[in-house]
């Protein structure tokens, strides 16, 4: 009798090339790449599910999705199953996943979970970080946003402390995305400064479609002076789209992290 094996998948991505970790109509995507590689090296159709969805030239440094396997006999280890060979043949099967993969993907490990194990909702934190830099670089081309007059940071970070005393960020979330609830607890919203540029750090329990570029194009108007930082409260609390910045570019937006209770 063939038995089900669950297992998870961690990877990362530079997101240019792709419309997103989610597979779509007449579009490449990671998640349809990834499929077609990991397909390929076990013999069997595998579909991932992942741990959120990443929109258009949006990166990943560290991104988990969960996948099931089947045993099959195709493989020639006599009475091995495919979970001992993932155990046992960890490397060699990252190296021919990631043989199989474009340069801008990378496998880095494979993890035996739980039959009920979930990437998207077993995930208790996600931290996303958002790159801009103040001048020209060809080396930071569709890896971090160029912005030509550095704003006030300080303003920024005064702004940001703000939105850790909030939970409902419907101002900050695309319209009609069937959402149960629009409430986030966010742990972590700093701006960090590097040499020529800034970095914002967020971290939360989950994130609405384009939440963080929302919020960093507001506090972009911050640091600029177009708006005062305890206007904040005001865009926030009107749960208004429309009150809050324009969305920054894909390019600086990075998911670096994502958090499980039995993934060390």
């Amino acid at each position: 009798m063939r038995k089900t094996q669950r297992y998870f998948i961690e990877l990362s991505y530079n997101g240019t090339a792709y419309h997103g970790w989610q597979i779509q109509e007449n579009a490449i995507s990671v998640q349809e790449v990834l499929n077609k590689a990991l397909s390929t090296v076990f013999r069997q159709t595998i579909d991932t599910l992942g741990c959120g969805r990443t929109d258009t030239g949006v990166h990943a440094r560290q991104l988990f999705a969960h996948f099931d396997i089947i045993e099959s006999e195709s493989w020639e280890v006599g009475e091995s199953e495919v979970g001992e060979l993932i155990v046992n043949l960890n490397t060699q099967l990252i190296t021919s996943i990631n043989a199989l993969l474009p340069y801008d993907i990378a496998v880095k490990r494979i993890i035996k979970v739980e039959p009920d194990a979930h990437a998207r909702f077993d995930a208790t934190q996600r931290s996303y970080e958002y790159h801009i830099h103040f001048n020209k670089d060809p080396f930071k081309h569709n890896l971090s946003w160029l912005l030509r007059d550095e704003p006030n940071i300080e303003l920024m970070n005064e702004a940001a402390k703000i939105l850790m005393e909030y939970h409902d960020f419907s101002c900050f979330s695309k319209s009609n995305t069937q959402t149960a609830t629009n409430n986030c607890v966010i742990s972590q919203a700093e701006w960090v400064r590097t040499e020529g540029g800034v970095i914002f750090h967020i971290s939360a329990d989950r994130f609405l479609r384009n939440m963080v570029r929302a919020i960093v194009g507001t506090l972009v108007q911050v640091g600029k002076k177009e708006i005062e930082p305890m206007e904040i409260r005001k865009i926030i609390e009107s749960k208004n789209r429309c009150n809050a910045g324009a969305s920054v570019p894909a390019c600086g937006l990075y998911l670096t992290k994502v958090i499980y209770p039995y993934i060390v």
